[in-house]
């Protein structure tokens, strides 16, 4: 079988995960995509919301996707945050399968990745969404930075870029503008029902 595993702190969730998660389960041929919740940030902002509201948001906005599932392996108290951690877990899990690590352009651009290569060894393919706004020069800098034995596994996906970003819906929220569409309805209902994110009577 092969898996792709999107990790991210998805605070909250939205529909341009979904969409990014769904292409490439698409373009890369994949069984099943797994979602992997974080607690430890290295190169963003803590989250905002618990780990348990994320995941409730997560499971309730993949229910209907039969080729979606949720790991909660890098909530563990053993988690260090680090991809080059998580996948040995995940192999412990899943022996047999082959694994495809899916990440937004602005990710690799933006952050200096532990143990890249660690990475890219334990992967059959690392897929890179596109996103607005990102540094084409340190885009290509990163990429070129790989191991040249392993940069063959390093794939873009063909897709529009995407302007959504868990940043953006915050920001709305706190200036009490609606996100309504920008997410799931589930969601967009479980962070009105649970008031997270400052979320404004107005706009619920």
């Amino acid at each position: 079988m092969k898996i792709g595993i999107f990790g991210g702190t998805f605070d909250p969730l939205h529909n341009a995960h979904l969409f990014i998660a769904e292409s490439a389960r698409v373009l890369e041929k994949l069984d099943k995509v797994l979602f992997v919740p974080t607690d430890r940030t290295h190169y963003r902002t803590p989250a905002t919301a618990t780990a348990e509201d994320r995941c409730a948001m997560i499971a309730q906005a993949i229910a209907s996707n039969v080729h979606f599932g949720l790991d909660r392996t890098d909530l563990r108290e053993d988690a260090t945050g680090y991809t080059a951690d998580l996948l040995p877990k995940l192999r412990a899990r899943y022996p047999a399968d082959g694994f495809t690590l899916i990440i937004g352009a602005d990710s690799l651009a933006s952050n200096a990745w532990v143990r890249l290569d660690e990475i890219l060894q334990q992967l059959e393919t690392f897929a890179i969404a596109p996103r607005a706004g990102v540094n084409e020069a340190a885009f290509s800098n990163a990429i070129a930075a790989m191991p040249s034995a392993l940069r063959g596994r390093v794939r873009t996906l063909n897709l529009p870029e995407l302007p959504e970003s868990a940043t953006l819906i915050r920001r709305l929220l706190s200036e009490g503008k609606s996100i309504r569409y920008l997410l799931p309805e589930a969601v967009w209902r479980y962070i009105a029902d649970h008031n997270l994110y400052g979320l404004k009577d107005e706009v619920a």
